[in-house]
């Protein structure tokens, strides 16, 4: 008797969204649009284990803050003549702001174009979220689309806020400052109760700057009611952090 093939799938549970209560968070943006807000996420006090150091003078990165825990998923499949192969998961990657507008959106429009360049886009996945769902179905800044594409990259993200899911589809979560790190740690903290997430998800969670090699800024400053220069300063944060990210991942890879 011919024997029949058999697959095996580990497939991460679908996207559910849980409803998010009221929030008092420091906002970039206006106090009328701080009103207006539907169901943000709440804020948290700090957390011990994402503490970093600070040094505003000849300031030196931890070569470990960066350390990065990889998992991969793998498909196996056996048929009749006993052959398998394997396929190992694209290495997913979020980037998250307060608003999905500015910040993270130039952060997944950077870090895809380093990586296409590197012709590596296949064996990532790559998103953006925000902590607020405020901008949701938005596109981003049109002031942050213009300076990114004069750089040569390409923003095509449309907002969203960030959701459990999350915690368990990708593999680091990267916050543009502080506060936007609290706020991921606060969703997490409530969602874990009621929803099924990994249980050292908030290992997953880093600063963006603590990838940068050639500046010293600890977070990536919210541009949006600075004028060009600062989107500009965005772009020049996330270009050096991205790079050194995608040297990470690699590194650990190998």
């Amino acid at each position: 008797m011919a024997r029949t093939s058999t697959t095996t799938l580990y497939i991460s549970a679908t996207n559910t969204r849980f409803p998010k209560p009221p929030l008092n968070l420091q906002f970039c943006h206006n106090a009328t649009k701080i009103l207006s807000l539907k169901n943000p996420l709440p804020l948290i006090n700090k957390h011990p284990f994402l503490q970093y150091s600070h040094h505003h003078h000849h300031h030196q990165k931890n070569p470990t803050s960066g350390a990065i825990n990889f998992r991969s998923l793998v498909i196996k499949a056996s048929s009749s003549s006993m052959a398998s192969s394997t396929k190992i998961k694209p290495f997913s990657v979020l980037f998250v702001c307060l608003g999905n507008i500015c910040r993270s959106p130039a952060a997944e429009g950077v870090f895809t174009d380093i990586v296409e360049k590197r012709g590596l886009d296949s064996e990532f996945k790559i998103d953006s979220a925000g902590t607020i769902d405020y901008h949701e179905g938005n596109p981003a800044d049109p002031r942050m689309r213009a300076a990114s594409k004069r750089r040569g990259v390409a923003i095509t993200s449309i907002s969203r806020p960030i959701r459990p899911s999350d915690f368990r589809d990708f593999d680091i979560i990267l916050a543009m400052d502080k506060q936007n790190r609290e706020d991921i740690m606060e969703a997490f903290n409530r969602w874990k109760f009621r929803e099924t997430l990994p249980d050292d998800a908030h290992k997953k969670v880093k600063l963006m700057c603590s990838f940068c090699k050639k500046h010293e800024e600890t977070e990536v400053p919210d541009p949006y009611y600075g004028g060009p220069q600062g989107f500009e300063k965005v772009l020049d944060l996330l270009e050096d952090a991205c790079e050194s990210l995608l040297d990470n991942i690699l590194a650990e890879k190998n």
